[in-house]
C-alpha cells in the first residue's frame, strides 16, 4: 500500500497574470531519484531545518508560460509516473512535473474528463452518471444564484493500487445540506465509477451529526485524507456550519479510505459567520507538529489562509497565542483565529508595480517534495487599487518555510524553482517593500510600504527609526516593527509584482508574529 502524506493546489484562467509565475504548457519529465519518494520512511526522514548552502538569486522566470484554472486545488502525486495533479471544483484538473509549468487536463465543467460521456440529466443539468445516487440525495439547486451544478474540493489518494476521489456536493452555494463521496479508477484521470456514499448532512438526525460544540450540524464537504505518523489514515471536512471535523479511516483492508465509525468525527475547528472551510493537515517531523490550515472569508473577495498546529493527528490544533481553534467562544468564532498565512495585498514597486494586487487567496492544499520542500498550492484572484476583485480563480504555488519556533510562513513570491538557502545579514541589509497583514478577514488591500533594515540593526522608515531587525544562523531572522515582533526566514525569490522589464530575482523575508500576524518583505 502506498500512502499519500501531504499536498495542495490551487487555479487560474482567462485573466492573464503576468506576476503569477505558474503555468499552461507541457513540462519536461521529472529526474528519477535515487530512492523511491512514494515510501513513507523517506517522507517521515528528520531532514534539518536549516539548509546547507547558501542561497542563490533567481536569474530569471523564463518557464512561465499561460496560466491554468482550478478552483479549490487539491494536489496529488502519481505514483506512476511522479507527475503532479490539481483537482478543483468545476472538475477542472491541471498536471505538472515541476510545480512551475502547467497543462490543463480538464477545464472547468467539462466532467467527460474524469468520467467518461455517460451522464444523467436531473432538474435540467447533466451530471456525470456515476454520481447520480449523490445527486438525487442532494438536490442540488439548478438555477438561480445559488445554483449547484459541480462536485466540490475533489482529493485524489492512491491506495491498494486503486486512485479514489473523494469529493462533495452540496445543495446550493452556502447551504449545509451536503453528502461526501468516492469514487475510484484505474487510472489517474479516470474514468472513476463505482461511487460510494461515505457522509451526509441532508438528512443529519439519522446520522446522528447534531453537535452541541459546533452549535449546529457538520456540512458534509471539502473533504481531505492524510496518513499520521503512525501508519492511521484520516479525513478532515467541514465548513462555518458546524465547523472542521476529522474522522478516522480504514486505513488497509478491504474497506481501506472507509470511515471506522458512524456519526461527525471529533470537532477541530470551530465554526463561525465568518466562514471557516477547506481544511487540510500536514506533517512535519522535523518539528514534530501537524498543522491543519483553513480559510476564512468569502471566496470572491475576502478569503485568506490560517493555520494551527497540534502534536497529535486530531488535536487539539492551536494558534500562535495558545488559543484552541475547537473552543473558540461564539464570538471568537465569528473572527479570525489561527495565525494568518496572507490576506489581500498589493506590492508598489517604487512606481513600477503592477496596477492590480492580489486576492482573495485560499483554500490551499500543501505537499511536500521528495527532497523535503514543502510547497502551498492555493487559488488566487486580481484586485485593482479602487477594491474591485474579479471573478477569475489563479493557481499559485508558494514555497513554505518554518521558522525557529517551527511555525510555516509563506514564501511572499511565486515559485520558479528556488531553494531555501543561507543569506548573511550583510546580504539582508538594504531596503524592502514590505506588507504588513492584518489579522481580520477584509476585503481592503494592504499596500507594501517602503523600509530599510539598516547594517546596524535599526529599522528606518522615511528616516525615522520604527523597529530593529537581527538575524541567526544565517537564515531566521527576527523583526520588531512598532513594537510588534516577528519571527521568519529570509531568502530569495522572484518579484512577480513588478511590471515585466522591472522584474527580478530579490530577498525576501516572511513571517509571524507573536498575534498570528504576517509579515512578507521583497528587497529592492
Amino acid at each position: 500500500m502506498k500512502k499519500k502524506t501531504i499536498v495542495t493546489v490551487v487555479l487560474s484562467s482567462v485573466f492573464a497574470l503576468s506576476a503569477v509565475c505558474l503555468a499552461a504548457c507541457t513540462g519536461k519529465k521529472p529526474e528519477k531519484k535515487t530512492e523511491d519518494w512514494r515510501d513513507q520512511s523517506i517522507w517521515l526522514e528528520e531532514n534539518a531545518l536549516l539548509p546547507t548552502a547558501a542561497a542563490a538569486l533567481p536569474e530569471s522566470n523564463s518557464k512561465r508560460s499561460d496560466n491554468v484554472s482550478v478552483h479549490d486545488p487539491s494536489i496529488f502525486r502519481d505514483p506512476k509516473d511522479g507527475a503532479y495533479y490539481a483537482f478543483g471544483t468545476h472538475f477542472a484538473v491541471a498536471s505538472s512535473y515541476d510545480l512551475i509549468e502547467w497543462t490543463q487536463e480538464a477545464s472547468d465543467n467539462a466532467f467527460q474528463v474524469l468520467y467518461g460521456d455517460e451522464k444523467v440529466t436531473i432538474s435540467g443539468v447533466d451530471w456525470p452518471k456515476a454520481l447520480e445516487d449523490t445527486v438525487r440525495l442532494v438536490k442540488p439547486v439548478a438555477t438561480g444564484s445559488n445554483a449547484i451544478q459541480t462536485t466540490w474540493a475533489p482529493d485524489v489518494e492512491y491506495l491498494n493500487g486503486k486512485y479514489y476521489m473523494y469529493y462533495s456536493i452540496t445543495g446550493g452555494f452556502g447551504s449545509s445540506a451536503s453528502a461526501i463521496g468516492r469514487v475510484e479508477a484505474d487510472n489517474v484521470l479516470g474514468p472513476y465509477s463505482n461511487n460510494k456514499i461515505l457522509l451526509q448532512s441532508v438528512s443529519a438526525d439519522e446520522m446522528n451529526f447534531v453537535s452541541e460544540a459546533a452549535g449546529g450540524k457538520p456540512n458534509c464537504i471539502d473533504s481531505e485524507l492524510f496518513f499520521d505518523k503512525d501508519g492511521k489514515l484520516w479525513m478532515v471536512y467541514g465548513s462555518h456550519f458546524g465547523g472542521i471535523y476529522i474522522k478516522e479511516l480504514y486505513n488497509e483492508g478491504d474497506n481501506i479510505g472507509l470511515p471506522k465509525e458512524e456519526g461527525a468525527g471529533k470537532l477541530l475547528w470551530k465554526g463561525g459567520k465568518k466562514v471557516v472551510e477547506g481544511p487540510f493537515v500536514y506533517y512535519n517531523a522535523t518539528t514534530k507538529y501537524y498543522y491543519l490550515m483553513t480559510t476564512y472569508g468569502a471566496l470572491m473577495t475576502d478569503y485568506n489562509m490560517h493555520v494551527a498546529r497540534s502534536e497529535n493527528p486530531d488535536g487539539p490544533y492551536v494558534d500562535v497565542s495558545g488559543k484552541d481553534m475547537a473552543t473558540l467562544t461564539a464570538a471568537e468564532a465569528g473572527n479570525s483565529y489561527g495565525n494568518k498565512v496572507a490576506n489581500n495585498f498589493r506590492f508598489d514597486r517604487d512606481g513600477h508595480g503592477q496596477t492590480n494586487g492580489y486576492a482573495a487567496m485560499g483554500h490551499n492544499s500543501v505537499i511536500k517534495d521528495a527532497d523535503g520542500n514543502y510547497y502551498a498550492i492555493y487559488h488566487v484572484r486580481r484586485q485593482t487599487k479602487t477594491g474591485t476583485v474579479n471573478a477569475q480563480h489563479n493557481l499559485a504555488v508558494s514555497k513554505i518555510y518554518f521558522n525557529k519556533e517551527g511555525w510555516p510562513v509563506m514564501a511572499p513570491t511565486f515559485y520558479v524553482g528556488e531553494t531555501a538557502g543561507l543569506v548573511t545579514a550583510a546580504q539582508a541589509a538594504g531596503e524592502y517593500d514590505i506588507v504588513l497583514h492584518s489579522t481580520t478577514t477584509t476585503v481592503t488591500s494592504v499596500a507594501s510600504e517602503s523600509y530599510t533594515l539598516a547594517a546596524d540593526g535599526k529599522i528606518t522608515k522615511g528616516g525615522t527609526e520604527v523597529g530593529a531587525w537581527s538575524m541567526t544562523s544565517d537564515y531566521y531572522i527576527s523583526l520588531t516593527i512598532d513594537g510588534k515582533t516577528y519571527s521568519g526566514v529570509v531568502s530569495t525569490g522572484w518579484d512577480p509584482y513588478a511590471t515585466e522589464s522591472y522584474q527580478k530575482g530579490v530577498y525576501t523575508i516572511t513571517a509571524v508574529s507573536d498575534t498570528g500576524a504576517s509579515l512578507w518583505g521583497l528587497s529592492k
